[in-house]
């Protein structure tokens, strides 16, 4: 009897050491950072539009909320900043073609729920759009709405549509928006419709192993202002550690960035700029190469390029790029 009581209880404490080596997988298996894949809650409910006019600095157009939400409208509050937007980037076409300019802004700085697109080369728009219609390009948080919300206007958009703004977006020279402060401590945020925002102007909380980008002024965002810029707050000594993993790969670890983005990380040839984007974006992306839901033409060497990074080096990679002048 003793001898089954022993073996009872080996078997007992073999189950619980199996269910807790379960339980501490799970614990730290690799999911998508929700700093980065900014979800709207179910209970989100953007604010009531009362009929007032919005206005922003150094325009003197003015809309309702109501008109600032219509996708088949992209706002121009600084027609004086860029040529004239072509019609599938100003209204799309109903009912299935949104406005590009409605998300991505009428001069293409976009923001940190989609990216910027103002100067990427024209083939490499065209691709990314056949990649999203072909499904090789998804996201690892399949539930984020732009990304769903490019992938069903690019099953609608013709062709000549895609040229149009390709050749639009690609003329545009990008500007510097972004501020990068590296911190200990970062503002509490809240998720304001795809993107994060900061609670009030006094609560912080630890960055961790974080970056959080928020618009400096959050009306003046949500009312689409191509003008908009960005704080990120980043993890203490990630620029310097970005720099030196874009510089060298690391002993082995990667490739260096400049070898195809370029000696400034602004493209080379058909390879986009990562130079001044969205580090949010930025880190989804490498997150999607290295979880397999971004695939298409340059996926094979990103994958490569991923392999042995972890989430800190993409956060300090992100970082870096989101600190120089694009």
């Amino acid at each position: 009897m003793k001898s089954l009581g022993l073996f009872v209880l080996a078997i007992f404490v073999g189950f619980v050491s199996s269910l807790l080596s379960i339980r501490a997988l799970a614990q730290n298996a690799d999911v998508p950072p929700a700093w980065a894949y900014v979800v709207n809650p179910p209970d989100f409910k953007a604010p009531d539009d009362d009929g007032s006019l919005r206005h922003v600095p150094d325009s003197s157009a003015g809309w309702t909320l109501t008109q600032l939400r219509d996708r088949f409208f992209a706002p121009d509050w600084h027609p004086e900043d860029h040529p004239k937007m072509p019609e599938i980037v100003a209204r799309g076409r109903k009912p299935d073609v949104f406005a590009c300019g409605f998300c991505h802004r009428a001069d293409g700085p976009g923001g940190p729920e989609n990216i910027g697109i103002a100067g990427l080369p024209a083939a490499y728009i065209v691709q990314q759009m056949a990649e999203f219609k072909s499904g090789a390009r998804q996201s690892s948080v399949p539930e984020r709405a732009p990304v769903a919300m490019m992938t069903s206007l690019s099953r609608a958009a013709s062709d000549e549509e895609v040229a149009a703004a390709a050749a639009y977006f690609s003329g545009l020279k990008p500007r510097k928006n972004i501020t990068v402060i590296e911190t200990e401590m970062a503002p509490k945020t809240y998720v304001a419709g795809w993107f994060l925002a900061a609670v009030d102007g006094k609560e912080r909380e630890p960055i961790g192993m974080r970056i959080i980008e928020m618009p400096k002024d959050v009306e003046r965002f949500e009312s689409r202002d191509t003008r908009s810029e960005f704080f990120v707050y980043a993890p203490a000594g990630s620029i310097a550690k970005g720099e030196a993993l874009a510089k060298t790969g690391g002993d082995g670890k990667t490739m260096k960035c400049a070898i195809c983005h370029g000696p400034a990380l602004r493209g080379l040839g058909l390879v986009p700029g990562i130079a001044g984007r969205s580090p949010s974006y930025l880190v989804r992306q490498l997150y999607d190469f290295k979880s397999g839901a971004r695939a298409g033409q340059g996926s094979p060497l990103m994958t490569g390029v991923v392999a042995n990074l972890n989430e800190e080096d993409f956060v300090s990679l992100a970082a870096y790029a989101a600190s120089l002048a694009p």
